[in-house]
């Protein structure tokens, strides 16, 4: 199968600020989310995958075709939101649909009309006259239906209630169902990420932590509150501890230890996904 998107040995030097090398590869029917620390070179990433912002080294490659300069057909096959839209001010939802509907073959003007409603989005209204949120959400209701093969969204739930937000990912579900999509995401919500990222692909100060299948992930780490004291050297898979407490994010390897030890716990539990991302980016349970 030919992966959607490949990022190659991406480095990109700012000052004294250091990216990558970056290697990602997106699969047809995934989500990955990006997350990081601030300032880790998430919305950096984007701009050079949409050929915004040009790399050090390295290349990106959509469907086997270059992003460059030089050629304009991989535009057909993404959609981009950025996190702050530049251009958009004076027109209306109106106009601004108008002028991006006719570039996307494969615009749905059902999905776009849609979304207006559930949003609640004036259209009569100038961009720069809406609030923070109606802005969010007008510019999801005029990227989503372009149906391209990858959607590219940077913190797409910013500024938008929860309600707003649930609807959204009910939204990006039904898209995915679609057709052979993909989407890339990046994300502070952990619930964003547990509701729709398939894959979570981890950033730090530039430097690529890993790519996790997240269901594994999650199965991957346990707390264990004990009965014993724990000895004082660290338990076999053991990534942090507090008291009596110990994380582990090889579980298998952590009770075997903790039976041959005739060390006992009073209970298990699953850590949840915001905690565990904290250990990733904390250096801890990185294998």
């Amino acid at each position: 199968m030919t992966a959607t998107l490949e990022v190659s040995q991406i480095e990109k030097k700012v000052d004294d600020f250091q990216l990558g090398p970056i290697n990602l590869q997106i699969d047809p029917g995934t989500i990955t989310a990006l997350v990081g620390n601030n300032g880790s070179g998430k919305s950096t990433l984007l701009k050079i995958i949409m050929n915004m912002v040009n790399p050090s080294a390295g290349h990106v490659k959509i469907f086997d075709t270059y992003i460059s300069h030089e050629e304009d057909d991989w535009k057909s096959y993404i959609s981009y939101q950025p996190q702050t839209v530049i251009g958009y001010n004076p027109f209306t939802g109106n106009k601004l649909k108008e002028l991006i509907a006719p570039l996307y073959p494969n615009w749905d003007d059902a999905l776009f009309l849609k979304l207006i409603e559930q949003f609640d989005i004036p259209l009569n209204k100038r961009f720069g006259k809406l609030s923070q949120g109606a802005q969010q959400k007008l510019s999801l209701a005029l990227t989503i239906p372009r149906n391209t093969a990858l959607l590219i969204l940077d913190e797409p739930t910013s500024f938008m209630d929860i309600p707003s937000k649930q609807y959204l990912s009910d939204i990006l579900v039904d898209w995915m169902e679609q057709g052979e999509r993909s989407i890339l995401l990046t994300s502070h919500q952990a619930d964003d990420i547990q509701k729709l990222a398939d894959y979570l692909f981890v950033l730090q100060n530039g430097k690529m932590i890993g790519n996790f299948e997240k269901d594994a992930l999650t199965e991957s780490y346990k707390r264990y509150w004990m009965n014993d004291a724990l000895p004082d050297i660290p338990v076999s898979g053991e990534v942090s501890r507090n008291g009596k407490q110990i994380i582990s994010n090889q579980p298998d390897i952590t009770e075997q230890y903790l039976n041959d030890n005739n060390l006992q716990w009073l209970d298990r539990k699953a850590l949840d996904l915001e905690e565990i991302i904290t250990l990733l980016l904390a250096g801890k349970g990185r294998n």
